[in-house]
């Protein structure tokens, strides 16, 4: 039987109605901040209260709410976790074999300049790693490299936690924005070239802030070239990437793009001066020299580069349409156009559709896993460890899979149920000021989670319907949940411990936060005054919805 929205059910209360309704993700934070809860327990806590919220608050069928969970959580599944699940199996078949050593030593013996070994290590390396793999891989590979090569255990921590903000927006090939799209139905595509307008700005900051922070001002204007060049390429290709290809690809070539370019300078410049720790001996410079064989460099990079061309090629049209041909669409059952939203939501009653489509080869991660496949046979890994690794790789995620598919599963209920437009409409009461708050909303959402998909999840029906409600296109302020928020995860927990876990600073979280802390809030207010100049001054700059 079809229901219609309800949006102030708690005493015709608006504000009311919204703090109920924002019961769920408070609930959701404090489990995960404050006592500390596994992600995928606190997230079944928060799935239950939010359906008994949604039956007795705001009237909605039981049958319905279960319906909507259960929408939300196969779509987790499928697409999203299949990425997850993909991208991190090719990048630990490289691990397994040894390949994946290479990569980082190609990368590290470029250069004993300390200050271009954490540009090519924490912000290119890095963020080719948050492209292809997320989830804590960019800070902890990347930081242990640099303390390898003798880097401060602190400082390495430090500098790749705040080098990690450009590509989260795209990471584990564009899950964040790919997962937010399905959510609120909206065009993926149409997000991640929003999110494409907003980021270039800080990825080009981005390394003159890091050597800043690192080493000064004066060494800093040393090594111009070496700045320009590297957050100049990374900035334009994830600009063009993200709005001419897709948001999957963003990080990966730009980290490509950014450490090709900064090689090629190397080889006809250099600064005056090579800088180095003044605690550091001659014996240490030395012993971090890495020498690999060109043939087994580039043998250790194919993996990748496979990667790259299948995506690219699922992106074409008429491969898109051959391989569409397999896709299950399911009217899934007793919530397709069964929920109606109303005003002053819509001008006029509209049924929610609910497809589902399992898209089993045209799916992002069956091109991950062809890639994965093909590999196999480039590193000479049999098929028995191949299949073994595939296994132990979902044993490993099995935890964050399960946690994704309950965030979903709480965002499609939220916006089933009317609870995100409840929130929207108080939210909505903040008028033009709302776009400098969005990337804020992100933010928060990032540093209590650690995850910009889930921040997304979480606030992206809430950013959809308040820019609705005071007239702004909500590309611009969903994608501003995203950029926002990835100015939190060098601040969040769980991206401390996974830096401190690296660099064995466990026991000085503390220390590692007081770092982060000032650059995390430097660069949310560029973000925020970004979006509110795009919103008002230069609204051009928002692509057309798709």
């Amino acid at each position: 039987m079809p229901w219609n929205q309800v949006y102030a059910p708690v005493g015709g209360s608006l504000v009311a109605s919204a703090l109920v309704a924002a019961i769920p993700i408070i609930l959701y934070l404090v489990l995960l901040a404050v006592v500390r809860m596994k992600g995928h327990t606190a997230g079944i806590i928060t799935l239950l209260v939010a359906i008994a919220i949604a039956v007795a608050a705001y009237g909605m069928p039981l049958g319905t709410a279960v319906s909507a969970s259960l929408f939300g959580g196969f779509t987790g599944l499928w697409p999203i976790a299949w990425i997850v699940v993909t991208a991190v199996f090719l990048y630990k078949i490289t691990v397994k074999t040894g390949h994946f050593d290479l990569v980082k030593d190609s990368i590290a013996g470029l250069t004993n300049d300390r200050r271009l070994q954490m540009l090519l290590v924490a912000f290119s390396f890095g963020a080719f790693l948050e492209g292809v793999a997320g989830f804590g891989a960019p800070v902890a590979i990347a930081a242990a490299v640099l303390v390898g090569l003798g880097f401060d255990p602190l400082y390495a921590a430090g500098l790749c936690l705040i080098a990690d903000t450009a590509p989260v927006a795209f990471g584990a090939i564009g899950v964040p924005i790919t997962a937010v799209a399905g959510v609120l139905h909206m065009n993926a595509n149409t997000i991640g070239a929003m999110v494409g307008r907003q980021l270039p700005f800080v990825s080009f900051l981005l390394p003159f802030y890091l050597v800043f922070v690192m080493a000064g001002w004066k060494r800093m204007v040393e090594v111009l070239p070496a700045l320009f060049v590297s957050g100049g390429s990374f900035a334009l290709t994830q600009f063009l990437v993200s709005n001419y290809m897709g948001p999957q690809l963003p990080d990966v070539l730009s980290a490509l793009i950014s450490l090709v370019c900064l090689t090629l300078l190397l080889k006809v410049w250099q600064p005056k001066t090579e800088f180095h720790f003044a605690d550091e001996s001659p014996e240490v410079r030395e012993k971090h020299k890495k020498h690999s064989s060109n043939e087994g460099v580039f043998v250790a990079w194919l993996p990748y580069l496979v990667l790259t061309v299948t995506i690219v090629l699922w992106t074409l049209a008429p491969v898109k349409k051959i391989l569409s041909k397999a896709t299950i669409a399911i009217h899934w059952p007793g919530l397709d156009k069964m929920v109606y939203k109303v005003a002053p939501v819509v001008a006029k009653p509209a049924a929610i559709a609910a497809g589902y489509n399992w898209d089993i080869l045209a799916a992002t991660g069956t091109a991950i896993l062809l890639a994965a496949f093909i590999s196999m046979f480039i590193i000479k890994m049999s098929f028995g460890t191949w299949l073994k690794t595939f296994g132990e790789t979902l044993h490993e995620l099995r935890f964050a899979l399960l946690t994704i598919a309950i965030v979903v599963a709480f965002g499609q209920l939220a916006n089933f149920s009317g609870m995100s437009a409840s929130m929207g409409l108080a939210f909505a009461k903040l008028g033009h000021f709302f776009p400098f708050v969005a990337p804020i909303l992100g933010w928060i959402g990032v540093f209590l989670t650690g995850s910009d998909t889930s921040s997304n999840l979480l606030f992206g029906g809430l950013q959809q319907v308040t820019a609705q409600q005071i007239g702004i296109n909500p590309v611009l302020t969903v994608a501003a949940n995203s950029s926002g928020g990835v100015m939190g995860k060098m601040i969040s927990p769980q991206s401390i411990a996974v830096g401190t876990s690296a660099t064995g600073l466990v026991g000085q979280e503390g220390a590692l936060y007081r770092f982060t802390i000032k650059h995390s809030v430097f660069f949310l207010l560029i973000v925020c005054v970004i979006v509110f100049l795009q919103a008002y001054v230069v609204p051009w700059m928002i692509p057309a919805v798709k």
